[in-house]
Protein backbone atom coordinates (compact mmCIF):
# COMPACT_ATOMS: atom_id res chain seq x y z
CA UNK A 1 0.00 0.00 0.00
CA UNK A 2 2.88 2.43 0.75
CA UNK A 3 4.26 2.02 -2.75
CA UNK A 4 0.86 2.71 -4.28
CA UNK A 5 0.54 5.79 -2.06
CA UNK A 6 3.98 7.00 -3.13
CA UNK A 7 3.13 6.49 -6.80
CA UNK A 8 -0.13 8.38 -6.34
CA UNK A 9 1.59 11.31 -4.59
CA UNK A 10 4.33 11.59 -7.21
CA UNK A 11 1.78 11.54 -10.01
CA UNK A 12 -0.33 14.20 -8.30
CA UNK A 13 2.69 16.40 -7.55
CA UNK A 14 4.04 16.28 -11.11
CA UNK A 15 0.59 17.00 -12.55
CA UNK A 16 -0.01 19.87 -10.15
CA UNK A 17 3.39 21.51 -10.68
CA UNK A 18 3.24 21.25 -14.47
CA UNK A 19 -0.30 22.58 -14.85
CA UNK A 20 0.77 26.19 -14.19
CA UNK A 21 3.47 26.26 -16.90
CA UNK A 22 1.14 24.37 -19.24
CA UNK A 23 -1.49 27.08 -18.74
CA UNK A 24 0.99 29.76 -19.79
CA UNK A 25 2.00 27.66 -22.79
CA UNK A 26 -1.65 27.22 -23.81
CA UNK A 27 -2.19 30.98 -23.70
CA UNK A 28 0.90 31.63 -25.81
CA UNK A 29 -0.05 28.87 -28.25
CA UNK A 30 -3.53 30.31 -28.64
CA UNK A 31 -5.35 27.27 -27.27
CA UNK A 32 -8.09 29.53 -25.89
CA UNK A 33 -11.14 29.15 -28.14
CA UNK A 34 -13.95 31.65 -28.07
CA UNK A 35 -16.96 30.89 -25.89
CA UNK A 36 -19.46 28.69 -27.72
CA UNK A 37 -23.23 28.61 -27.34
CA UNK A 38 -23.12 25.42 -25.26
CA UNK A 39 -20.36 26.63 -22.89
CA UNK A 40 -21.10 27.60 -19.31
CA UNK A 41 -17.98 29.66 -18.54
CA UNK A 42 -18.08 33.39 -19.25
CA UNK A 43 -14.59 34.14 -20.52
CA UNK A 44 -12.07 32.31 -22.73
CA UNK A 45 -10.08 29.78 -20.73
CA UNK A 46 -6.94 27.95 -21.89
CA UNK A 47 -7.09 24.23 -22.60
CA UNK A 48 -4.29 21.65 -22.97
CA UNK A 49 -4.44 20.62 -19.30
CA UNK A 50 -4.01 17.08 -20.57
CA UNK A 51 -0.33 17.82 -21.19
CA UNK A 52 0.34 18.03 -17.46
CA UNK A 53 -1.80 14.95 -16.83
CA UNK A 54 0.11 12.90 -19.39
CA UNK A 55 3.47 13.75 -17.87
CA UNK A 56 1.99 12.88 -14.48
CA UNK A 57 1.08 9.48 -15.92
CA UNK A 58 4.63 9.01 -17.22
CA UNK A 59 6.10 10.02 -13.85
CA UNK A 60 3.85 7.59 -12.00
CA UNK A 61 4.80 4.67 -14.24
CA UNK A 62 8.49 5.58 -13.98
CA UNK A 63 8.41 5.69 -10.19
CA UNK A 64 6.44 2.44 -9.95
CA UNK A 65 9.00 0.71 -12.18
CA UNK A 66 11.73 1.51 -9.63
CA UNK A 67 9.83 0.34 -6.54
CA UNK A 68 10.49 -3.13 -5.16
CA UNK A 69 7.01 -4.65 -5.27
CA UNK A 70 5.48 -2.71 -8.13
CA UNK A 71 8.49 -3.45 -10.33
CA UNK A 72 7.15 -7.01 -10.58
CA UNK A 73 4.14 -5.69 -12.46
CA UNK A 74 6.46 -4.53 -15.27
CA UNK A 75 8.39 -7.81 -15.24
CA UNK A 76 5.42 -10.16 -15.34
CA UNK A 77 3.06 -8.13 -17.51
CA UNK A 78 3.28 -6.00 -20.61
CA UNK A 79 0.12 -4.08 -19.70
CA UNK A 80 1.88 -0.93 -18.37
CA UNK A 81 3.72 -0.53 -21.69
CA UNK A 82 0.50 -1.17 -23.59
CA UNK A 83 -1.23 1.52 -21.56
CA UNK A 84 1.55 4.03 -22.14
CA UNK A 85 1.51 3.39 -25.90
CA UNK A 86 -2.24 3.83 -26.21
CA UNK A 87 -2.21 6.85 -23.88
CA UNK A 88 0.53 8.58 -25.88
CA UNK A 89 -1.44 8.18 -29.11
CA UNK A 90 -4.77 9.36 -27.73
CA UNK A 91 -3.07 12.23 -25.89
CA UNK A 92 -1.39 13.46 -29.08
CA UNK A 93 -4.72 13.46 -30.93
CA UNK A 94 -6.28 15.33 -28.02
CA UNK A 95 -3.58 18.01 -28.06
CA UNK A 96 -4.13 18.56 -31.79
CA UNK A 97 -7.88 18.76 -31.23
CA UNK A 98 -7.51 21.33 -28.43
CA UNK A 99 -5.57 23.53 -30.80
CA UNK A 100 -7.06 22.87 -34.24
CA UNK A 101 -10.53 21.30 -33.60
CA UNK A 102 -10.20 17.92 -35.32
CA UNK A 103 -13.29 16.36 -36.92
CA UNK A 104 -15.28 14.03 -34.66
CA UNK A 105 -14.95 11.03 -37.00
CA UNK A 106 -11.16 11.41 -37.04
CA UNK A 107 -11.12 11.40 -33.25
CA UNK A 108 -13.32 8.31 -33.20
CA UNK A 109 -10.94 6.51 -35.55
CA UNK A 110 -7.99 7.55 -33.40
CA UNK A 111 -9.68 6.13 -30.32
CA UNK A 112 -10.13 2.79 -32.08
CA UNK A 113 -6.49 2.78 -33.17
CA UNK A 114 -5.32 3.54 -29.62
CA UNK A 115 -7.43 0.67 -28.32
CA UNK A 116 -6.01 -1.59 -31.03
CA UNK A 117 -2.47 -0.66 -30.02
CA UNK A 118 -3.20 -1.81 -26.47
CA UNK A 119 -4.82 -5.02 -27.70
CA UNK A 120 -1.78 -5.90 -29.82
CA UNK A 121 0.45 -5.55 -26.76
CA UNK A 122 -1.69 -7.80 -24.60
CA UNK A 123 -4.11 -5.47 -22.82
CA UNK A 124 -7.30 -7.17 -23.93
CA UNK A 125 -10.29 -9.05 -22.60
CA UNK A 126 -9.64 -12.79 -22.63
CA UNK A 127 -12.77 -14.02 -20.88
CA UNK A 128 -15.90 -12.75 -19.20
CA UNK A 129 -17.46 -13.83 -15.88
CA UNK A 130 -21.14 -14.40 -16.64
CA UNK A 131 -23.71 -14.85 -13.84
CA UNK A 132 -25.07 -18.42 -13.44
CA UNK A 133 -22.73 -19.55 -16.24
CA UNK A 134 -19.22 -18.94 -14.95
CA UNK A 135 -16.17 -17.89 -16.90
CA UNK A 136 -16.63 -17.78 -20.68
CA UNK A 137 -13.51 -17.74 -22.86
CA UNK A 138 -13.54 -15.35 -25.82
CA UNK A 139 -12.00 -15.79 -29.21
CA UNK A 140 -9.32 -13.36 -30.34
CA UNK A 141 -11.74 -11.39 -32.50
CA UNK A 142 -14.41 -11.30 -29.82
CA UNK A 143 -11.93 -10.07 -27.24
CA UNK A 144 -10.56 -7.43 -29.61
CA UNK A 145 -13.97 -6.05 -30.56
CA UNK A 146 -15.16 -5.98 -26.96
CA UNK A 147 -11.97 -4.25 -25.82
CA UNK A 148 -12.15 -1.59 -28.53
CA UNK A 149 -15.84 -0.99 -27.79
CA UNK A 150 -15.22 -0.57 -24.06
CA UNK A 151 -12.35 1.85 -24.65
CA UNK A 152 -14.32 3.98 -27.12
CA UNK A 153 -17.43 4.11 -24.92
CA UNK A 154 -15.47 5.03 -21.79
CA UNK A 155 -13.44 7.73 -23.54
CA UNK A 156 -16.52 9.39 -25.00
CA UNK A 157 -18.50 9.04 -21.77
CA UNK A 158 -15.80 10.93 -19.86
CA UNK A 159 -15.51 13.45 -22.70
CA UNK A 160 -19.27 14.11 -22.63
CA UNK A 161 -19.35 14.71 -18.89
CA UNK A 162 -16.51 17.25 -19.10
CA UNK A 163 -18.80 20.27 -19.16
CA UNK A 164 -18.37 22.00 -15.79
CA UNK A 165 -15.31 23.10 -13.86
CA UNK A 166 -13.86 20.14 -11.99
CA UNK A 167 -16.63 17.74 -13.02
CA UNK A 168 -14.81 15.20 -15.18
CA UNK A 169 -11.67 15.10 -13.01
CA UNK A 170 -13.72 14.67 -9.83
CA UNK A 171 -16.05 12.00 -11.18
CA UNK A 172 -13.18 9.98 -12.64
CA UNK A 173 -11.19 10.35 -9.39
CA UNK A 174 -14.12 8.95 -7.40
CA UNK A 175 -14.47 6.07 -9.86
CA UNK A 176 -10.73 5.36 -9.72
CA UNK A 177 -10.77 5.34 -5.91
CA UNK A 178 -13.57 2.78 -5.79
CA UNK A 179 -11.92 0.67 -8.46
CA UNK A 180 -8.56 0.79 -6.68
CA UNK A 181 -10.11 -0.53 -3.48
CA UNK A 182 -11.75 -3.34 -5.39
CA UNK A 183 -8.66 -4.32 -7.38
CA UNK A 184 -6.28 -4.00 -4.41
CA UNK A 185 -8.53 -6.23 -2.31
CA UNK A 186 -8.49 -8.96 -4.96
CA UNK A 187 -4.71 -8.74 -5.33
CA UNK A 188 -3.70 -8.35 -1.69
CA UNK A 189 -6.36 -10.40 0.09
CA UNK A 190 -6.53 -13.32 -2.32
CA UNK A 191 -3.08 -13.18 -3.91
CA UNK A 192 -4.36 -12.83 -7.48
CA UNK A 193 -1.38 -11.14 -9.12
CA UNK A 194 -3.32 -10.48 -12.33
CA UNK A 195 -5.13 -7.69 -10.43
CA UNK A 196 -1.89 -5.79 -9.69
CA UNK A 197 -1.78 -3.81 -12.98
CA UNK A 198 -5.35 -2.62 -12.49
CA UNK A 199 -4.49 -1.43 -8.97
CA UNK A 200 -1.49 0.48 -10.33
CA UNK A 201 -3.48 2.10 -13.14
CA UNK A 202 -6.22 3.19 -10.72
CA UNK A 203 -3.70 4.70 -8.28
CA UNK A 204 -2.00 6.67 -11.07
CA UNK A 205 -5.36 7.83 -12.39
CA UNK A 206 -6.29 9.16 -8.95
CA UNK A 207 -3.01 11.07 -8.84
CA UNK A 208 -3.61 12.61 -12.27
CA UNK A 209 -7.05 13.85 -11.27
CA UNK A 210 -6.09 15.06 -7.79
CA UNK A 211 -3.11 16.98 -9.18
CA UNK A 212 -5.23 18.72 -11.79
CA UNK A 213 -8.32 19.49 -9.69
CA UNK A 214 -6.87 22.47 -7.74
CA UNK A 215 -6.42 24.30 -11.05
CA UNK A 216 -9.77 23.19 -12.44
CA UNK A 217 -12.27 23.79 -9.64
CA UNK A 218 -14.74 26.63 -10.17
CA UNK A 219 -13.75 29.14 -11.39
CA UNK A 220 -11.33 27.11 -13.49
CA UNK A 221 -8.02 28.63 -14.55
CA UNK A 222 -7.44 25.91 -17.16
CA UNK A 223 -9.45 23.14 -18.82
CA UNK A 224 -8.14 19.64 -19.42
CA UNK A 225 -9.54 19.70 -22.96
CA UNK A 226 -9.85 16.58 -25.07
CA UNK A 227 -6.16 15.88 -24.42
CA UNK A 228 -7.08 15.31 -20.78
CA UNK A 229 -10.61 13.90 -20.94
CA UNK A 230 -9.75 11.27 -23.56
CA UNK A 231 -6.56 10.40 -21.66
CA UNK A 232 -8.22 9.74 -18.31
CA UNK A 233 -11.04 7.93 -20.07
CA UNK A 234 -8.52 5.58 -21.69
CA UNK A 235 -6.70 4.94 -18.39
CA UNK A 236 -10.02 4.20 -16.69
CA UNK A 237 -10.96 1.78 -19.46
CA UNK A 238 -7.53 0.11 -19.24
CA UNK A 239 -8.05 -0.52 -15.52
CA UNK A 240 -11.42 -2.13 -16.17
CA UNK A 241 -10.11 -4.24 -19.05
CA UNK A 242 -7.12 -5.42 -17.05
CA UNK A 243 -9.11 -6.81 -14.14
CA UNK A 244 -12.21 -7.92 -16.06
CA UNK A 245 -10.44 -9.73 -18.85
CA UNK A 246 -7.33 -11.01 -17.08
CA UNK A 247 -8.48 -12.27 -13.67
CA UNK A 248 -9.91 -15.79 -13.97
CA UNK A 249 -11.11 -17.19 -10.62
CA UNK A 250 -11.92 -20.58 -12.18
CA UNK A 251 -8.30 -21.20 -13.17
CA UNK A 252 -6.75 -19.83 -9.98
CA UNK A 253 -8.94 -21.35 -7.29
CA UNK A 254 -10.69 -24.59 -6.62
CA UNK A 255 -12.67 -26.24 -3.92
CA UNK A 256 -13.65 -24.33 -0.81
CA UNK A 257 -11.15 -21.53 -1.46
CA UNK A 258 -12.78 -20.77 -4.79
CA UNK A 259 -16.21 -20.81 -3.15
CA UNK A 260 -14.97 -18.37 -0.54
CA UNK A 261 -13.78 -15.98 -3.21
CA UNK A 262 -17.08 -16.25 -5.04
CA UNK A 263 -18.97 -15.49 -1.84
CA UNK A 264 -16.85 -12.46 -0.98
CA UNK A 265 -16.32 -11.27 -4.56
CA UNK A 266 -19.25 -12.59 -6.63
CA UNK A 267 -18.37 -13.79 -10.09
CA UNK A 268 -20.42 -11.05 -11.74
CA UNK A 269 -18.80 -8.17 -9.82
CA UNK A 270 -15.78 -7.96 -12.19
CA UNK A 271 -18.31 -7.40 -14.97
CA UNK A 272 -20.45 -5.01 -12.92
CA UNK A 273 -17.75 -2.77 -11.44
CA UNK A 274 -16.52 -1.31 -14.77
CA UNK A 275 -20.12 -0.37 -15.54
CA UNK A 276 -20.86 1.21 -12.17
CA UNK A 277 -17.75 3.38 -12.10
CA UNK A 278 -18.81 5.07 -15.34
CA UNK A 279 -22.55 4.91 -14.65
CA UNK A 280 -23.13 8.67 -14.61
CA UNK A 281 -20.95 9.47 -17.69
CA UNK A 282 -22.37 6.47 -19.56
CA UNK A 283 -25.94 7.54 -18.80
CA UNK A 284 -25.15 11.03 -20.07
CA UNK A 285 -23.63 9.53 -23.23
CA UNK A 286 -26.64 7.32 -23.95
CA UNK A 287 -29.13 10.12 -23.32
CA UNK A 288 -27.17 12.47 -25.59
CA UNK A 289 -27.11 9.95 -28.45
CA UNK A 290 -30.85 9.23 -28.11
CA UNK A 291 -31.71 12.92 -27.83
CA UNK A 292 -29.69 13.99 -30.85
CA UNK A 293 -30.81 11.06 -33.00
CA UNK A 294 -34.45 11.75 -32.13
CA UNK A 295 -34.00 15.33 -33.34
CA UNK A 296 -32.43 14.15 -36.59
CA UNK A 297 -28.98 15.43 -35.60
CA UNK A 298 -25.63 13.72 -35.63
CA UNK A 299 -24.73 11.92 -32.37
CA UNK A 300 -21.58 14.05 -32.32
CA UNK A 301 -23.47 17.35 -32.60
CA UNK A 302 -22.89 19.45 -29.48
CA UNK A 303 -25.85 20.73 -27.47
CA UNK A 304 -26.82 21.91 -23.99
CA UNK A 305 -28.86 18.91 -22.92
CA UNK A 306 -26.29 17.11 -20.79
CA UNK A 307 -27.04 16.21 -17.19
CA UNK A 308 -24.94 19.06 -15.80
CA UNK A 309 -26.72 21.54 -18.06
CA UNK A 310 -30.08 20.31 -16.78
CA UNK A 311 -28.92 20.78 -13.17
CA UNK A 312 -28.11 24.40 -13.98
CA UNK A 313 -31.44 24.90 -15.70
CA UNK A 314 -33.48 23.82 -12.69
CA UNK A 315 -31.64 26.34 -10.52
CA UNK A 316 -28.53 24.72 -9.07
CA UNK A 317 -25.39 26.80 -8.85
CA UNK A 318 -22.25 25.72 -10.70
CA UNK A 319 -20.58 24.33 -7.58
CA UNK A 320 -23.71 22.61 -6.30
CA UNK A 321 -24.31 20.91 -9.66
CA UNK A 322 -20.78 19.51 -9.59
CA UNK A 323 -21.16 18.30 -6.00
CA UNK A 324 -24.44 16.57 -6.85
CA UNK A 325 -22.75 14.72 -9.70
CA UNK A 326 -19.95 13.77 -7.30
CA UNK A 327 -22.49 12.48 -4.81
CA UNK A 328 -24.31 10.18 -7.19
CA UNK A 329 -21.06 8.93 -8.75
CA UNK A 330 -19.74 8.01 -5.31
CA UNK A 331 -23.05 6.44 -4.30
CA UNK A 332 -23.13 4.12 -7.30
CA UNK A 333 -19.41 3.23 -7.34
CA UNK A 334 -18.95 2.67 -3.61
CA UNK A 335 -22.35 1.02 -3.33
CA UNK A 336 -21.22 -1.61 -5.84
CA UNK A 337 -17.92 -1.90 -3.96
CA UNK A 338 -19.71 -2.52 -0.66
CA UNK A 339 -21.96 -5.08 -2.34
CA UNK A 340 -18.89 -6.94 -3.63
CA UNK A 341 -17.62 -7.27 -0.06
CA UNK A 342 -20.84 -8.63 1.41
CA UNK A 343 -23.67 -9.21 -1.02
CA UNK A 344 -25.93 -10.66 1.68
CA UNK A 345 -25.97 -7.61 3.96
CA UNK A 346 -29.32 -5.85 4.11
CA UNK A 347 -27.63 -2.83 5.74
CA UNK A 348 -25.85 -2.06 2.47
CA UNK A 349 -29.13 -2.00 0.57
CA UNK A 350 -30.78 0.18 3.21
CA UNK A 351 -27.80 2.52 3.23
CA UNK A 352 -27.93 2.95 -0.54
CA UNK A 353 -31.68 3.62 -0.39
CA UNK A 354 -31.23 6.18 2.39
CA UNK A 355 -28.45 7.99 0.55
CA UNK A 356 -30.49 7.94 -2.65
CA UNK A 357 -33.29 9.70 -0.78
CA UNK A 358 -30.83 12.34 0.39
CA UNK A 359 -29.67 12.78 -3.20
CA UNK A 360 -33.27 13.24 -4.33
CA UNK A 361 -33.73 16.00 -1.75
CA UNK A 362 -30.57 17.70 -3.00
CA UNK A 363 -31.87 17.58 -6.55
CA UNK A 364 -35.14 19.25 -5.52
CA UNK A 365 -33.55 22.07 -3.51
CA UNK A 366 -34.08 24.76 -6.21
CA UNK A 367 -37.80 23.92 -6.29
CA UNK A 368 -38.32 25.69 -3.00
CA UNK A 369 -36.61 28.61 -1.28
CA UNK A 370 -36.44 28.11 2.51
CA UNK A 371 -36.84 31.26 4.58
CA UNK A 372 -35.53 31.76 8.09
CA UNK A 373 -37.73 33.24 10.83
CA UNK A 374 -37.41 36.99 11.20
CA UNK A 375 -35.64 36.69 14.55
CA UNK A 376 -32.91 34.56 12.90
CA UNK A 377 -32.42 36.63 9.73
CA UNK A 378 -29.24 38.25 11.04
CA UNK A 379 -27.60 34.84 11.40
CA UNK A 380 -28.24 33.44 7.91
CA UNK A 381 -27.08 34.45 4.39
CA UNK A 382 -29.17 37.15 2.65
CA UNK A 383 -30.74 34.68 0.22
CA UNK A 384 -32.58 32.99 3.11
CA UNK A 385 -34.04 36.26 4.50
CA UNK A 386 -37.53 37.51 3.79
CA UNK A 387 -37.68 40.40 1.39
CA UNK A 388 -38.05 43.79 3.13
CA UNK A 389 -41.17 45.57 2.07
CA UNK A 390 -40.71 49.12 0.80
CA UNK A 391 -42.65 52.17 1.88
CA UNK A 392 -44.77 51.91 -1.23
CA UNK A 393 -45.71 48.35 -0.41
CA UNK A 394 -46.50 49.37 3.14
CA UNK A 395 -48.70 52.16 1.83
CA UNK A 396 -50.45 49.66 -0.38
CA UNK A 397 -51.11 47.51 2.64
CA UNK A 398 -52.35 50.59 4.48
CA UNK A 399 -55.03 50.95 1.87
CA UNK A 400 -56.15 47.67 3.27
CA UNK A 401 -58.65 46.80 0.59
CA UNK A 402 -58.56 46.07 -3.07
CA UNK A 403 -56.79 43.60 -5.27
CA UNK A 404 -53.61 45.72 -5.53
CA UNK A 405 -53.19 45.97 -1.79
CA UNK A 406 -53.56 42.24 -1.31
CA UNK A 407 -50.95 41.46 -3.96
CA UNK A 408 -48.43 43.96 -2.64
CA UNK A 409 -48.75 42.51 0.84
CA UNK A 410 -47.23 39.21 -0.29
CA UNK A 411 -43.77 38.40 1.02
CA UNK A 412 -42.78 36.79 -2.27
CA UNK A 413 -42.61 38.31 -5.71
CA UNK A 414 -41.66 37.04 -9.12
CA UNK A 415 -38.19 38.18 -10.13
CA UNK A 416 -36.78 37.35 -13.60
CA UNK A 417 -33.31 35.83 -13.67
CA UNK A 418 -31.51 36.26 -16.98
CA UNK A 419 -29.03 33.90 -18.57
CA UNK A 420 -25.57 33.89 -17.11
CA UNK A 421 -26.53 35.99 -14.08
CA UNK A 422 -26.18 34.69 -10.58
CA UNK A 423 -29.56 34.63 -8.91
CA UNK A 424 -31.33 33.17 -5.92
CA UNK A 425 -29.34 30.62 -3.92
CA UNK A 426 -26.34 31.35 -6.10
CA UNK A 427 -28.05 29.68 -9.07
CA UNK A 428 -26.68 30.34 -12.52
CA UNK A 429 -29.41 30.06 -15.11
CA UNK A 430 -28.66 28.70 -18.54
CA UNK A 431 -31.68 30.39 -20.05
CA UNK A 432 -34.00 33.15 -18.99
CA UNK A 433 -36.55 32.04 -16.43
CA UNK A 434 -38.66 33.32 -13.58
CA UNK A 435 -38.01 32.35 -9.99
CA UNK A 436 -39.81 32.99 -6.74
CA UNK A 437 -37.78 35.10 -4.40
Amino acid sequence: MREYLLTLCVTAAVTYLLTGPVRKFAIVAGAMPEIRARDVHREPTPRLGGIAMFFGLCAGLLVADHLTNLHQVFEKSNEPRALLSGAALIWLIGVLDDKFEIDALIKLGSQMIAAGVMVVQGLTILWLPIPTVGTVALTQWQGTLLTVALVVVTINAVNFVDGLDGLAAGVVCIAAAAFFMYAYRIWYSYGIEAAAPASLFAAILMGMCLGFLPHNIHPARIFMGDSGSMLIGLVLAASAISITGQVDPDSLFGGSERNTVHQMVPVYIPLLMPLTIIAIPAADLILAIVRRTWRGQSPFAADRGHLHHRLLEIGHSHSRAVLIMYFFSALIAFGALAYSVNAASMWIVLGVVFLSAIGLVLLLLPRFTPRAPRWAESFVPPRYRRRRRTAAVTAGEGAGEGEGGAESAADEERVPVTAGVSGVNGATAVGSRTRTR
